[in-house]
């Protein structure tokens, strides 16, 4: 109970400090994929937002400058897998299907689990390494095979915004890697969280899983909320300079399952102490 009450008290100084920085709260009915003016902005670098929505429902709980433009940063993975899975949906793609590994695709920067040009790497694996590690050089990998190049593959991730619904995102890249072209929004990353869970729940372990091994290494799951946090069983982390730390994280709290999103945190460790005390003030 003690810590219950503590933790409250974070989210109210977190929801205060965000609202004294020029935020708003609201409250908005559930989401749905509907046409809408497709306009992405310019993003704000380290700019803040946040939002709590109930997973069940789609309804807001809460929300700061939810709809303000950021850079997603690794966030971006989150419509590489909505893609990918798709296609595995739709296609004769397979998760046993072996993706060839480029040298573009090899020399991406870290975070990676390190491809060698030439090698193969199966779909399942691909998924759990994009999941788990925020694989960029496996992100490369699936939208050459997806769409011939990354470039296609971005063109291809923003015409999938714009069709469910996502009006204020836009993709430069498969990566999240400092891209331009990379923008979106709090409230646009939840709904995107949701439409996954809802949409492809095959894959959910895919998410809570704590680290995943490739070619004889383990790598840890980059979202460090996973079995320290009562409840939480995904998504995905997200972090370049321009964007400062951002978390999507759904949690499960017995009736009530939440997506929170916070963009623009100051450290790991703040980002993810916001995400807890925001699951612990509306569970």
């Amino acid at each position: 109970m003690a810590y219950a009450n503590r933790m409250k008290t974070v989210a109210v100084t977190l929801l205060t400090a965000l609202l004294l920085a020029g935020c708003q709260a609201t409250a908005t009915n559930p989401i749905s994929v509907v046409a809408a003016a497709y306009a992405p902005q310019k993003p704000v670098a380290k700019g803040k937002s946040a939002l709590v929505m109930d997973a069940n429902t789609g309804a807001v709980l809460y929300a700061a400058n939810a709809d303000a433009p950021r850079y997603p940063a690794s966030l971006t993975k989150l419509m590489t897998l909505y893609i990918l899975f798709e296609e595995i949906q739709t296609t004769s793609l397979s998760l046993n299907t072996p993706l060839v590994v480029s040298p573009e695709a090899a020399a991406q920067p870290p975070s990676r689990i390190g491809l060698q040009a030439g090698s193969t790497i199966t779909v399942r694996d691909a998924i759990r390494a994009l999941a788990v590690k925020s694989s960029n050089d496996v992100a490369v990998v699936v939208a050459e095979k997806l769409s011939g190049s990354e470039a296609a593959f971005a063109a291809r991730m923003s015409r999938k915004a714009k069709s469910l619904g996502l009006s204020r995102t836009r993709f430069g890249n498969a990566t999240g890697l400092p891209d331009p072209g990379n923008v979106t929004t709090a409230r646009d990353m939840a709904k995107l969280a949701r439409l996954i869970k809802t949409r492809f729940p095959r894959y959910r372990s895919n998410f809570r899983a704590q680290s995943f091994t490739y070619n004889g290494r383990t790598f840890d799951a980059t979202n460090e909320l996973l079995g320290t946090v009562r409840g939480v069983d995904g998504m995905k982390t997200g972090y370049i300079r321009a964007s400062g730390y951002n978390l999507v994280a759904t949690a499960n709290r017995g009736r009530r399952r939440l997506i929170v999103v916070v963009i623009g945190g100051n450290s790991k460790k703040a980002r993810d102490a916001e995400v807890t005390a925001l699951i612990e003030s509306f569970s």
